[in-house]
């Protein structure tokens, strides 16, 4: 059934201790109050900690969920607790079908064997005869790309290799619930299209849930979406974009970017101006925005080149100017040197994103030269509106219905 609910997570919690004897001691407490048939409900005991607090949500076959969250906000706490590898201390979780899990690259894995008998290993762990397994072994050699290192033992395998192993096996196995975290981060953008395009022929038939801390993987996969953060659910629902905004507001501060260069030229000040307005931290989206570029640099340079570009929130280029591009000449007036750059109206949509301002020298033949100056996010700025979605940019297109 396409709306069947395979994944339930009813109010799960899950708390751990900091101290390592303490924790040991009420491990067994616990034991003893389960064994009593008096189960410890109170709350926090010292140096004891919430993980994952109070968790709920439902996920149907042919749906994604979108696990997210800073560093230490519980996700990968929460996948293990669905994988059966720990047990939740509140709540209550029910699974149904095959479950596949890449939740550690090694998980599951044993690394005196090779990856042939690997296969065979975790096939088992997912219920799958042998059989079964014999059918399905050429698929996922071939998917796995691994045909001339199939018989190694996996001890000698790198990262890459034993996550393309991995998925290879929860794919080809068709699992009913597949649980994701982080592993797509390692492969190379090949296998990764091939793991994209085979997470959406499993989405019609399975439920699956991801954890990455790459955008662009959650916008691109997801129906669904949960921000966590300290163990708790901060955001949930179908707006994936919107969820994607929330995470983004807890690195919005941070240190200035990177400097590197020669140290021949010296940004001494940066200003933004919209509608007639400087010092301006954020534009309205699609009003005009002008940089004021003030800078120095040193009386052995002749003439150099500016390249201004603006990055997004995952620190990915999106739009670019370079003088040199537009044959716009900056010759040293041996003091400092003030530039105004008109960027035209903004079609970024509403977000925050940063500036790097480069100098280099220009050589004789008329190229880019030595860096000069390079910082990767001298100022920043956000862009305000209504929220149209997670792509960084709206293209001007022109829109007609033909009869």
């Amino acid at each position: 059934m396409a709306d069947e609910v395979l994944v339930k997570v009813d109010h799960v919690s899950k708390k751990f201790c900091r101290d390592l004897k303490r924790s040991l001691w009420y491990g067994v407490q616990d034991i003893m109050s389960e064994v009593t048939a008096q189960k410890y409900e109170h709350e926090l005991r010292e140096d004891e900690f919430w993980s994952v607090n109070d968790i709920s949500f439902e996920l149907r076959r042919g749906e994604c969920l979108g696990l997210i969250g800073p560093n230490g906000a519980g996700k990968s706490t929460l996948l293990k607790i669905l994988n059966g590898l720990i047990k939740p201390d509140k709540g209550r979780i029910e699974l149904r079908g095959r479950i596949g899990a890449l939740i550690e690259l090694s998980a599951g894995f044993n690394a005196i064997l090779t990856g042939r008998e690997n296969i065979y290993s975790r096939g088992a762990v997912l219920g799958f005869t042998k059989e079964e397994i014999d059918k399905k072994l050429d698929a996922i050699i071939d998917f796995s790309e691994l045909e001339d290192f199939i018989d190694t033992p996996v001890v000698n395998y790198s990262s890459g290799m034993k996550v393309r192993l991995g998925f290879a096996v929860a794919a080809q196995m068709e699992p009913d619930v597949l649980l994701l975290d982080e592993v797509l981060a390692v492969g190379d953008v090949g296998f990764r299209a091939k793991c994209f395009n085979s997470i959406y022929k499993m989405m019609e038939n399975a439920a699956v849930i991801l954890v990455s801390h790459s955008m662009p993987q959650i916008n691109r996969v997801c129906s669904d979406i949960l921000v966590m953060n300290h163990g708790q659910p901060v955001f949930q629902g179908k707006d994936v974009p919107r969820g994607i905004d929330k995470f983004y507001t807890y690195f919005e501060k941070g240190d200035e970017g990177l400097v590197m260069g020669n140290g021949k030229a010296v940004i001494n000040q940066i200003e933004l101006e919209s509608n007639g307005k400087k010092e301006i931290n954020s534009i309205k989206y699609l009003d005009e925005l002008i940089l004021h570029i003030n800078f120095t640099v040193d009386a052995s340079i002749d003439k150099c080149c500016l390249n201004v570009v603006i990055l997004n929130q995952e620190l990915q280029n999106i739009v670019q100017c370079n003088s040199l591009f537009h044959d716009f000449e900056i010759p040293n007036l041996k003091q400092e040197i003030r530039v105004k750059l008109s960027l035209g109206e903004i079609s970024l949509n509403p977000a925050i994103y940063s500036i790097s301002v480069g100098i280099n020298s220009i050589s004789s033949h008329n190229t880019v030269g030595d860096v000069l100056y390079k910082n990767y996010s001298v100022k920043k700025f956000k862009v305000v509106g209504d929220f149209f979605g997670y792509a960084p940019m709206q293209l001007p297109g022109k829109w007609e219905i033909l009869c």
